[in-house]
C-alpha cells in the first residue's frame, strides 16, 4: 500500500509538472518546452502502471507503458471526426494528442527509462521494513 502512495504522489506531481511545462513553455528553454512535456507523461503512464500493479516486475511495467505510449501515438494516425472531436478537447489533448511524430517516440522512450533509473533509486534510498 505504502508502494502505491509514493506512486500515486508522484503521478500528481508529473501531472502538475506536464501542466506547467504547456502551460509556461514561454518561460522555458526551447529544449525544456519542446521536449519534456510528453517525457513527464511518460513518467505518469510508468507511475500509474506501477501503481496498479506494484509487484509485477520493472521489466513488465516498462514494457507495458511503452505499449500504452507508443499505442496512443500512433493511434493519432487515425483521423475520423468523432476521435477528433474528442482530441479538440483539453483532456483529449492531453491524452491523445493530434498527430503523430516519430520523435514522440523517442521523448517517451527516454522518459519511461529517466522513471525506471529514479524508481531504481528510490527503492535503494527507502529504509527497509
Amino acid at each position: 500500500m505504502k508502494a502505491r502512495l509514493y506512486y500515486g504522489a508522484a503521478i500528481l506531481f508529473l501531472i502538475a509538472a506536464g501542466l506547467c511545462v504547456r502551460r509556461y513553455s514561454a518561460a522555458f528553454p526551447p529544449f525544456v518546452s519542446d521536449h519534456f512535456g510528453d517525457g513527464l507523461w511518460a513518467c505518469m503512464i510508468y507511475c500509474g502502471v506501477r501503481c496498479l500493479w506494484v509487484n509485477k516486475r520493472v521489466g513488465w511495467a516498462v514494457v507495458i507503458s511503452a505499449a500504452i505510449c507508443f499505442g496512443i501515438e500512433f493511434s493519432q494516425l487515425y483521423q475520423a471526426d468523432w476521435i477528433n472531436e474528442i482530441r479538440d478537447t483539453t483532456i483529449g489533448t492531453l491524452v491523445l494528442g493530434h498527430g503523430f511524430l516519430f520523435v514522440d517516440l523517442v521523448r517517451y522512450s527516454i522518459g519511461i527509462m529517466l522513471a525506471v533509473i529514479i524508481d531504481g533509486m528510490m527503492k535503494r534510498l527507502s529504509p527497509r521494513t
